[in-house]
């Protein structure tokens, strides 16, 4: 079993947070490789469903989409209902038709600012992908090409405000840290050693007491 098994096996583990549903967070600077470690632990879920926050924020709206999140996602789940929401086509400058989310045991949402204030109520968990901002934006920006570069210069702004009103790292249980292969896994600022921890981090991976 490697690590992403155990990490899926344990968030299993955790009492429901939103309705039925475990919404566990996958935050960090754009460009830290969020979107790539939601997508492997959902695999190990079993297909696990994934919300992209990124999908919900548009070019007037890069932090200001928790209404829509609350509306079309959160206020659903809590009930056990299947969740639908209108992503943002970027391209386009619209939002498009609606996508469902079902109330799945566990429910993943990644992006940035997945892990603040107003959505920490209803975290079973918050993963923290541990690379340092300038790293990641660079790492974007290389992914992204020349002609985002305009949209980068704007983007490290908006994001560096928010996180400096609404941080979610001082949170975050868990803090991952990309290796050559697979990750390490880390306590989070948010953990703290306990009978009653559900999380543990033995062995840099995660596990259930």
């Amino acid at each position: 079993m490697d690590d992403l098994d155990r990490a899926a096996r344990a968030l299993r583990r955790l009492p429901p947070s939103l309705g039925p549903v475990r919404l566990v967070a996958v935050d960090g600077h754009a460009g830290s490789g969020k979107s790539t470690l939601a997508g492997r632990l959902a695999a190990a879920l079993g297909g696990a469903p994934v919300l992209r926050l990124d999908d919900l924020a548009s070019h007037d709206a890069l932090f200001s989409w928790t209404g829509r999140l609350r509306e079309q996602v959160l206020e659903p789940l809590a009930r056990g209902a299947t969740a639908r929401y209108h992503p943002y086509d970027w391209n386009l400058r619209r939002f498009g038709p609606a996508r469902e989310l079902p109330p799945a045991p566990v429910v993943l949402v990644e992006g940035v600012g997945a892990g603040r204030r107003e959505l920490r109520p209803h975290l079973a968990w918050l993963l923290w992908m541990e690379r340092p901002a300038g790293a990641s934006w660079e790492r974007g920006r290389h992914r992204d090409g020349p002609e985002q570069a305009a949209f980068w210069d704007g983007w490290v702004v908006a994001e560096t405000r928010h996180f400096a009103e609404d941080p979610s790292r001082p949170f975050a249980d868990t803090l991952v840290r990309e290796r050559t292969e697979g990750y390490d896994w880390l306590p989070g600022p948010a953990v703290t050693a306990g009978p009653d921890q559900i999380i543990t981090h033995r062995d840099g991976v995660l596990a259930v007491d």
